[in-house]
């Protein structure tokens, strides 16, 4: 469970971070913020690229910056983004099983939209049934 501080902090990293994104051709901004197991903050915002296929979604920059720094398991994740109508903005199927890789089922995942705190889904609400590290055997 997320303390409102921390809630707040998550919010504000990826409020702050959505500004930076590089978006010239969806004009789609995006940020993400994702805990970690040490309690600290990893910031993504997402990064196209002029050939589609090579573009970098917000969640999956926020997750390389936190296995960068030496994260190994995010505790929460955060979504930015402004979608018309008001429409949420969730993790792309991808980013789904990339939050897998790091994350359990009952991850919090927060989506903020320009109205504020739209929905907390947990990652299994995300992707049920999923394939995940724990399929996999090491013997």
């Amino acid at each position: 469970m997320l303390d409102d501080p921390t809630r707040q902090s998550l919010i504000d990293a990826a409020i702050a971070v959505r500004a930076h994104a590089h978006a010239p051709y969806s004009h789609f901004h995006v940020g993400a913020a994702v805990l970690d197991e040490q309690g600290r903050i990893h910031a993504g915002c997402n990064v196209e690229n002029a050939a589609y296929p090579v573009s970098q979604c917000a969640e999956a920059t926020a997750l390389g910056v936190m296995v960068a720094a030496g994260g190994r398991r995010a505790r929460a994740l955060v979504v930015v983004g402004h979608a018309s109508g008001g429409a949420w903005v969730t993790p792309c199927g991808g980013c789904r099983q990339r939050l897998r890789e790091f994350a359990d089922p009952d991850t919090p995942v927060l989506i903020v939209g320009a109205q504020g705190l739209q929905a907390t889904l947990t990652l299994d609400e995300l992707l049920p049934h999923s394939f995940g590290p724990d399929h996999l055997s090491s013997t």
